[in-house]
């Protein structure tokens, strides 16, 4: 009986031992495990068969593989990610979206395409699931318009301020912009025309590509033949790999991959480039002497480590460029926020939003399956305030909600393939120097500092290329030249022709034509009849009313004339002068004088003379 007893006291003790200690840990622990799901869903929304979704898929399967194997990110959490497939539809994508929003999904990778992340923006605003953009990099897509949108990746309005110092950094003055004419192209253009006007450049002509297969070789073709008939020979192409590649080869059929002229693309280029090389031969001799964009990651041991992985994992068959890093990134970011939402005491649960079951009522959509996720604002919080090392660099956003440091490599395509010929980032402008070596120092954007290496330009030419030419259909100036009969040397007709002028007004005019950064067509008409000088007050006024663009000659500068037309600087001027009457006066040795009286004149006379030998 005692043995019993024993047995039963010695069992209680154990139990409450047993439940003090579990209450204990789970107390000390409530916030990092109990609330802690044992799985949370993620979301990915892109292009599976496009250059960046290639890479992006199994970049984001790598990234949850990682982040699944690391307890020290989610304590035990696991990550699932549900991938579906936008076909770069903007319908398409917000199909895709709105089926994630019936399930327990807290976040989005994605969207890839800038027209999609318009779209389906709205509905994550109004179901607080945050979006996680690693490709969508339309300048418009803002935090006042869409808080829920996050972008992840560099915004285009960085990748035109690069374009735009390049242009002034060569010294153009004019661009011609072919775009893809949805919200990506649009957009990134009105960025562009934003930035080079701040460098006192513009484009001057722009030329929309439909989006899709609707825009054939033929009509390019078309398009091409009227650009090349234009003045400006800097081309910026700012479009998708498929509409890209076509346009430069009908461009190098054309003849306009040679010596002359200047192609700036975008990062669509080096993305192509970096995930599919080596391009067959015949696509590579399309590509040479362009310019291209790449954004910019820093090297590290990480990063390194990584690609070595992924050729193992692609048997080399699959570049990595660096949007699929960023969509690498995403996925942590998503890790890091979410630890962060646990650790603040954040419940994944979902509620009914009842303005959709107003809508709904008496329909058959079936919206009412789709649920506000109620702390979806603190995991954004969470996800703005993440700060961590990446593959691409530090993970960090500033006020306006941009990922800190941006920068982008510039590369010249040659050969096989291409070579980095420097870098630009927002803190310095252009160098040769990475940007993580600069953002020690001082900011010095002076212009001796805006520096780049050689450049192999179309044609296999080291030599700048001019960027102009004088354009076949361009309107030319009428000059008005008078017709002098005196004081040839200023400017006279040359004998036998209709509009061919010599003299120094006419040097000096050529002289000032040639200095100017761009093509200026003119041609000289003659004003008046040869036998007498004309009337240079009629010329002005022909000026004025525009009979002629402009006027060359020695045309005086008086208050009159001033009224109603410019004047270029003097190139001529006679200095201050005196004008008086002159009369002759016969002259003898007492001739001087003349200016005293009489009297004077004869106190003069009787001074005595001294000599001097």
């Amino acid at each position: 009986m005692m043995l019993c007893w024993s047995f039963k006291m010695n069992l209680f003790w154990f139990f409450l031992l047993l439940f003090l200690y579990l209450g204990v840990f789970s107390f000390g622990s409530s916030n990092n495990v109990s609330s802690r799901p044992a799985v949370v869903n993620i979301g990915a929304i892109f292009t599976f068969d496009s250059t960046i979704g290639k890479v992006a898929k199994l970049a984001i399967e790598e990234a949850v593989k990682d982040v699944n194997s690391n307890f020290s990110v989610l304590h035990g959490t696991k990550l699932f990610v549900k991938m579906r497939n936008s076909n770069c539809s903007g319908f398409d994508g917000m199909v895709q979206a709105l089926q994630f929003m019936e399930t327990d999904i807290v976040a989005i990778i994605g969207p890839q395409s800038s027209v999609v992340a318009h779209i389906i923006s709205h509905v994550a605003n109004e179901l607080q699931v945050p979006l996680l953009s690693f490709a969508a990099t339309d300048p418009t897509l803002s935090s006042l318009q869409f808080p829920f949108f996050v972008r992840t990746t560099r915004s285009d309005l960085y990748q035109m301020s690069a374009v735009a110092q390049i242009v002034d950094h060569y010294g153009w003055k004019e661009v011609i912009a072919i775009f893809i004419d949805d919200d990506y192209g649009r957009n990134g253009m009105s960025a562009l025309d934003d930035k080079l006007a701040e460098r006192r450049c513009r484009i001057s002509y722009k030329l929309g590509i439909p989006p899709g297969p609707g825009a054939t070789r033929g009509d390019i073709m078309d398009l091409l033949v009227n650009v090349a008939q234009l003045e400006s020979r800097v081309i910026v192409l700012h479009v998708n790999p498929d509409s890209g590649l076509m346009i430069l080869s009908v461009a190098h059929y054309l003849q306009m991959m040679g010596d002359g002229f200047v192609w700036i693309a975008t990062d669509w280029l080096s993305s192509l480039l970096d995930s599919a090389l080596p391009l067959p031969s015949e696509t590579m001799d399309t590509l040479q002497g362009v310019l291209v964009l790449r954004q910019h990651t820093p090297d590290s041991d990480r990063k390194r480590t990584f690609f070595s992985k992924w050729n193992k994992l692609t048997g080399g068959s699959l570049g990595l460029h660096s949007y699929g890093l960023y969509a690498y990134d995403s996925v942590w970011l998503v890790a890091h926020a979410l630890d962060a939402f646990f650790n603040q005491g954040g419940i994944i649960s979902f509620s009914n939003d009842s303005r959709i079951k107003s809508v709904e009522k008496g329909g058959s959509l079936h919206l009412e399956a789709m649920s506000i996720f109620d702390d979806g604002p603190l995991l954004l919080k969470n996800v703005l305030q993440s700060t961590f090392l990446g593959l691409t660099g530090p993970i960090k956003f500033d006020s306006e909600r941009s990922l800190v440091l941006p920068a982008y490599d510039i590369i010249n395509v040659l050969g096989t393939g291409f070579r980095r010929i420097g870098y630009w980032c927002n803190y310095s402008g252009l160098s040769t120097v990475p940007p993580e070596m600069l953002y020690s120092k001082p900011p010095n954007r002076s212009s001796a500092n805006q520096q780049l290496y050689s450049v192999i330009w179309p044609g296999e030419t080291l030599s700048k290329p001019r960027g102009w030419v004088f354009p076949n259909n361009g309107k030319q100036l009428r000059i008005g030249v008078p017709i002098r009969v005196s004081y040839l040397e200023f400017v006279s007709q040359v004998r036998g022709t209709d509009n061919m002028f010599k003299g120094f007004c006419i040097d000096v005019f050529i002289a000032a034509v040639n200095l100017l950064p761009y093509a200026v067509p003119y041609r000289f008409i003659p004003f008046g009849d040869g036998q007498k000088n004309p009337s240079y007050n009629e010329l002005v006024y022909s000026v004025a009313t525009g009979v002629f663009d402009a006027a060359v000659g020695d045309i005086a500068i008086v208050t009159n004339r001033t009224k109603i037309v410019d004047f270029s600087q003097p190139y001529a001027a006679s200095g201050l002068v005196v004008v008086a009457p002159f009369k002759r006066l016969n002259s003898s040795a007492w001739a001087f004088l003349r200016p005293f009286t009489a009297r004077l004149a004869s106190q003069l006379c009787s001074l005595p003379i001294e000599r001097t030998l």
